[in-house]
């Protein structure tokens, strides 16, 4: 599978981290952005493939786009909130 190349204002590097702490990182650099700034997140956790639709869904975010790489997962997600 290619490299998926997708605009982004931040990037948080969550791999090798063990659910729940890509999402929990993923939720204190939001913090940080503005709405409609866009976050591409890497994690290898399998788990977080259920977490970021799930947050992004509940908390009114948007998943723009995810891919699946040589077991490293990419999320951009853009706030929304």
């Amino acid at each position: 599978m290619s490299k998926e190349v997708q605009p982004h204002d931040l990037e948080l590097d969550a791999r090798d981290l063990a659910c729940p702490m890509p999402l929990l990182k993923a939720k204190l650099a939001f913090n940080s952005l503005p709405i409609g700034a866009v976050l591409k997140v890497l994690a290898t956790d399998a788990g977080s493939q259920r977490d970021f639709r799930s947050f992004a869904k509940l908390a009114g975010h948007s998943l723009l786009h995810e891919t699946v790489d040589q077991a490293v997962f990419t999320y951009w997600l853009r706030k929304e909130c």
